[in-house]
């Protein structure tokens, strides 16, 4: 089956990153972040991560040209925390500093009006955090100016975290019988000042080449490959629909949701019935790969897809088995639990405005882990 992401040069397998799999030393190779001894402390793990905002800073440049407004840069700084704290608590870990990377190409970006947005940005992201009892220390980090190299820019950032070593959640506890409660990524929490799209930071280049006309590649080449046929889409940034209740633009760029604050009051509150958690990034709602031994992940009762991928998919003319691979599809995060503790994480996250539900179960896979997605739009089984 072709792959209309590979197309444009993504692979969510991300193939060849087994290379280096023989040189990280982890305790649980499972788990859903590497996790090593504190040298200092014996009885508790470090959790040292790194992610980046995708190509989302891509979009917030188109907008910044269209515009001239800066403004559309500070929410990446949102985004790039979300991907990095929200792949920590994954394992049970409580953030401890973060650092960012910014690079950009200096004859295209307005450099300091960039960095007075993104320092905006962070101010605002760790003050919304510290408010829902997440303390981070914020250490900086490095800026890049990097003509030669980048077409655009780029927003990355790195968090350290630790975790007493006996409430690790490596996923190995998963068995035939969890349930799995999935946390929408749209509509609009108690934290958020907005309605959230629920796209987060994947498949952002699926997603821009499938909405954004073509004549915004002749106005600025440097926002894509020079190959032609990328942009195919027959939308303005600014252009409202109603199907999405916002702009097309408003509706890419919507911020990656926090789910930090909820999962960690879940592993406070239910220590003993969370078996795993996963962060529905890169790779979607097939994430849930890559966590647990011999299981098979059923999710017969997803909720109906946010509007932005249904329209993603129609225009673009993606296959839905893909679309399920590639988005989180309304779905952020997952918790998968005991059955008697499912009511609970739901009634958890409802009291921060997040919607959720029980999605699915666990079955035993004997010949590995594997995810089978039944939903109105087909029935996919991915090895």
């Amino acid at each position: 089956m072709s792959s209309r992401y590979r197309e444009l040069g993504v692979d969510v397998e991300k193939r060849g990153i087994e290379a280096f799999k023989g040189l990280i030393r982890g305790l649980y190779p499972n788990a859903f972040c590497v996790i090593h001894r504190d040298p200092s402390d014996p009885s508790m793990g470090l959790v040292l991560h790194t992610d980046s905002a995708g190509s989302k800073p891509i979009q917030a440049y188109l907008h910044w040209r269209e515009t001239g407004d800066p403004r559309w840069f500070r929410g990446l700084a949102q985004d790039v925390v979300a991907m990095n704290l929200d792949d920590i608590i994954c394992v049970g870990a409580r953030p401890t500093a973060f650092v960012d990377y910014i690079a950009f190409n200096t004859l295209h970006i307005d450099r300091e009006a960039l960095l007075s947005e993104m320092a905006k940005g962070f101010e605002e992201v760790f003050t919304t955090l510290e408010k829902l009892g997440v303390d981070i220390l914020f250490s900086g980090g490095e800026t890049a100016d990097l003509p030669d190299q980048l077409r655009t820019l780029d927003i990355s950032g790195a968090i350290l975290g630790r975790v007493p070593l006996n409430r690790v959640i490596t996923g190995d506890a998963i068995r035939p019988g969890d349930l799995i409660v999935g946390l929408r990524s749209g509509g609009k929490t108690r934290y958020e000042e907005g309605e959230n799209s629920g796209i987060m930071c994947n498949g952002l280049t699926l997603a821009r080449c499938s909405l954004m006309k073509a004549e915004y590649v002749e106005k600025y080449p440097e926002l894509t490959h020079p190959a032609g046929g990328r942009y195919r889409g027959r939308y303005s940034f600014d252009e409202y629909l109603e199907e999405l209740d916002m702009t097309v633009g408003e509706a890419l760029l919507s911020p990656t949701r926090l789910y930090a604050p909820i999962i960690l009051r879940v592993l406070r509150e239910l220590p003993e019935g969370v078996h795993g958690l996963i962060h529905n990034t890169g790779g979607g709602l097939t994430k849930c790969l890559r966590v647990g031994r011999g299981i098979l992940y059923v999710k017969d009762s997803l909720p109906e897809p946010d509007p932005i991928f249904r329209l993603i998919q129609r225009e673009g003319h993606v296959d839905w088995s893909e679309m399920y691979r590639v988005f989180n599809m309304g779905v952020g995060f997952e918790v998968i639990v005991e059955s008697g503790y499912a009511d609970d994480v739901i009634d958890i996250a409802e009291a921060y405005g997040v919607e959720a539900q029980i999605i699915g179960r666990c079955e035993c896979s004997p010949e590995g882990n594997g995810v089978r997605i039944e939903s109105s739009y087909g029935r996919f089984l991915y090895p």
